[in-house]
């Protein structure tokens, strides 16, 4: 009965998120607590608002204190066709006595049918997949179930994860073929949409405005783009994994047809520690190594020039020393920029 299982998944997600959101410092998680549950287990994070350790709905717990901040920084966006982190995933959720504390009541329900109630007491009492809910291994292991992503509960692959609630002994390895099952390689996709870089917008010179066929600088400073890190880990189960943004181009898109980057691809490289170049006296007869020269007034309106970082991604965790990449990122904002006619006098 797959309804009646997500149903019930609901009612829990929304109790906690109620209970959260009433007690402030407290985030709610699927990890171990004082008492040994798996269940509600309390984690006090960072509550002062500037991103240190916290938790999530789950076992997994994010350690965003060497993330981007500030009002303007935002998630990155796959620049790989459609990938995206995963929607759900699967991690330990009950002890042996959790689980008949959760199924029972479900069980009892009368909507439920007498044989899928059956069903599901061979399955977990009467030794289908285990005798009486595994009770014998308690504290050897717990029974995995799947949670949503945060902020992806409307999501359609929120639905993926449709695995009935297995068995995996502490120290084992989740089955194979469950691709969602919390590893480091999960944890780090997790920790990839927890990523939030600065905003985009570029200095400029001429600032605000400019001139028609004039070459307009455009540069960043490098000291706001900086790498950033997010750590996800399960700490029931001792894995970990950081997944590390670092910034190595900037994209100009003058907002028009009817201009000219520098260079003609459009795409600025870092180079040392500086994106672009920027204006000084005495250049104005240079071609700047990052720009864009426009060939038509924009009127009595602007042109929105959208500037975009992209960030190479990658990660390391438990027993992967070495980086792995994940796709890169992207991350922009657009900024007005007015062109006018440059006005001559005729004599």
């Amino acid at each position: 009965m797959p309804a009646v299982k997500q149903a019930s998944r609901l009612v829990t997600a929304a109790t906690v998120m109620a209970v959260a959101a009433l007690t402030p410092g407290v985030a709610y998680a699927g990890g171990r607590g004082g008492d040994g549950n798996v269940g509600q287990t309390q984690q006090h994070g960072d509550s002062d608002g500037k991103g240190g350790l916290s938790a999530t709905a789950g076992a997994v717990v994010f350690d965003r204190s060497r993330n981007g901040s500030g009002d303007s920084a935002g998630p990155v966006t796959s620049s790989s066709g459609n990938w995206t982190p995963p929607a759900c995933y699967y991690a330990p959720k009950y002890t042996p006595d959790e689980l008949q504390k959760y199924l029972e009541p479900i069980w009892n329900v009368d909507s439920t049918g007498p044989q899928w109630d059956q069903e599901q007491r061979d399955k977990y009492v009467n030794g289908g997949v285990a005798k009486d809910f595994n009770k014998a291994k308690t504290g050897k292991g717990y029974w995995w179930d799947s949670y949503v992503t945060e902020g992806r509960e409307g999501d359609p692959h929120a639905l993926d994860c449709d695995e009935p609630i297995f068995w995996v002994d502490k120290g084992a390895a989740p089955p194979a073929d469950v691709p969602q099952a919390i590893t480091p390689e999960v944890l780090a996709q997790l920790a990839y949409a927890e990523i939030r870089v600065p905003s985009t917008k570029v200095d400029l010179a001429p600032e605000g405005t400019t001139k028609v066929n004039l070459p307009t600088w455009a540069w960043l400073d490098t000291a706001k783009f900086k790498p950033v890190s997010v750590t996800a880990s399960v700490p029931l189960l001792g894995v970990t994994a950081t997944t590390t943004a670092e910034p190595v181009s900037l994209r100009i898109e003058p907002g028009t047809a009817d201009a000219q980057t520098y260079p003609a691809s459009g795409v600025c490289e870092i180079k040392g520690d500086r994106i672009g170049e920027a204006y000084a006296k005495g250049k104005a007869g240079e071609t700047p190594p990052c720009g864009v020269k426009y060939l038509r007034s924009s009127g009595d309106g602007s042109y929105k020039l959208r500037a975009t970082v992209t960030w190479k991604i990658h990660w390391t965790g438990t027993g992967v020393p070495d980086a792995r990449n994940l796709p890169d990122g992207t991350f922009g904002a657009d900024q007005d920029v007015v062109v006018q006619e440059i006005q001559s006098v005729n004599r």
